[in-house]
């Protein structure tokens, strides 16, 4: 049925006794207004935000006639699982502007997390593994710079071939790293497209946090002019990339709307999957982007204009957060951050090492080996500091709900991720006075867990 769908739209003037879906004319809807931010100012965010009487906006509509970009009677009757042209078009448009991919195809998904599923269900079986970052939205070892190439490639080269298939998907956040806010620097990212050509790895780049990559203050360069760093995809000669974007951290999270851009196979696989599961993107999602995008909306020169205020007023805000840490959490000297960067996300080091019960057991030898096994009590430690913030009124991530095991033979007997996971993750994204009530609550509760 959805092949003779996509017969349909390529020939729009069949006549039709095949649909199954209502005629537009009974749809109780016929015009959608959109009132969105006018972006004829440079900073257009701050001027938004601002909300001030003489704050500009402008009105996109989306009804059932030709003057709109995507009409009601076409986004709200029945698709198929590459979306509606005119939104495919949008975003393709996106991607073409900020990565170049030498042949590549956009397919319209309900946001990453269902990107992300798509593709692992796609491209694994049963037992496969698959390699990701060891500290993770979703085991492999990163540090202040992100995924690390050697470690990779010692996986790799190391895996047992006694053992299932080896990985043949590495997945990575690359910009604004969820949970440590971490970039790949385009040096580590070129050599781990070349270690993927060698070991012939698909590379799934999961980048929601794209368009917020931030400089340090000292930089010459302001959010509104400085490049994006280049993408995986955008060195995608072989077509082992398999880029999922999304409009949560731009637009809204609740439009449930993202992209993910794939070489035409691997597309051809991705629609009839969508197809037999989710089905097509929803309608209203489809519209906004259609009409955003269009030659009535901002078009592609608004849009950049956009995420570059966005991606300053981030910045403004990750530099408030710092210097109010700096000011509470950072004088006690039992826990240190440094500015991410890219993101809405602070990695916050926890000294737990300092505690006067922190503690290092040998648990005896390691397998056959001659090294001996130490543990460490930082898990019970972190609960106890979570448990501390909760009850004075402190909501904040700890590490250990990001922390993926690795396999007991690729994760050091003595450098096990549970021990190392001091670490707590707090946002910059929300509420201005949260941030000076939120750590001023964790400095003292610092000084209270150290001193127990």
């Amino acid at each position: 049925m959805k092949e003779i769908f996509r017969l349909i739209q390529r020939k729009p003037n069949l006549i039709s006794l095949a649909n199954g879906d209502p005629h537009f004319s009974l749809y109780p809807i016929r015009k959608v207004v959109f009132d969105v931010a006018s972006v004829a100012e440079i900073d257009p965010v701050a001027s938004w935000k601002a909300a001030t009487p003489t704050t500009q906006s402008q009105e996109l509509i989306s009804s059932g006639d030709s003057s709109c970009v995507l009409p009601i009677k076409t986004v709200l009757g029945y698709g198929h699982g590459s979306g509606c042209t005119e939104a495919q078009q949008a975003v393709t448009t996106l991607t073409n502007f900020y990565h170049s991919p030498p042949n590549h195809v956009v397919t319209l998904t309900l946001g990453n997390s269902d990107g992300i599923s798509k593709c692992f269900r796609l491209l694994g079986d049963p037992g496969d593994h698959f390699l990701a970052d060891e500290f993770s939205f979703t085991s492999f070892k990163i540090d202040g710079g992100g995924l690390v190439p050697e470690e990779l490639e010692k996986i790799l080269t190391e895996w047992k071939s006694g053992r299932r298939r080896k990985p043949h998907v590495l997945y990575t956040v690359p910009c604004g790293q969820n949970p440590t806010g971490s970039n790949l620097s385009i040096e580590r990212r070129k050599r781990i497209y070349n270690i993927a050509q060698r070991f012939d790895l698909i590379i799934v780049e999961d980048d929601p946090y794209y368009f917020l990559q931030y400089g340090s203050a000292q930089s010459q360069e302001t959010c509104h002019t400085a490049p994006f760093m280049a993408s995986f995809l955008s060195m995608d000669t072989d077509g082992r990339v398999m880029r999922l974007d999304s409009f949560s951290k731009i637009i809204a999270p609740g439009m449930r709307l993202g992209w993910l851009t794939t070489n035409p196979t691997f597309h051809a696989h991705l629609i009839s999957y969508i197809d037999s599961s989710t089905q097509f993107p929803h309608a209203f999602g489809q519209m906004f982007i259609a009409e955003i995008l269009g030659v009535h909306g901002w078009q592609l020169e608004g849009f950049d204009r956009w995420v570059r205020s966005m991606r300053a007023e981030y910045q403004r805000r990750r530099d408030l957060f710092m210097n109010i840490f700096t000011r509470t959490v950072g004088n006690t000297g039992w826990a240190s951050a440094s500015p991410p960067d890219a993101g809405m996300f602070v990695w916050i080091r926890v000294n737990v090492e300092l505690h006067s019960r922190y503690r290092r057991v040998c648990t005896g030898k390691i397998m056959d080996g001659p090294q001996s096994c130490t543990r460490t009590n930082v898990p019970q430690l972190m609960q106890e500091l979570f448990e501390r913030c909760m009850d004075n009124g402190l909501i904040i991530m700890p590490a250990s709900i990001f922390a993926l095991k690795a396999l007991p033979e690729y994760d050091g007997a003595n450098d096990r991720i549970e021990d190392r996971s001091n670490f707590l993750r707090a946002t910059f994204a929300g509420a201005e006075e949260s941030m000076e009530a939120g750590l001023t609550i964790l400095a003292d509760v610092l000084d209270g867990f150290f001193a127990a």
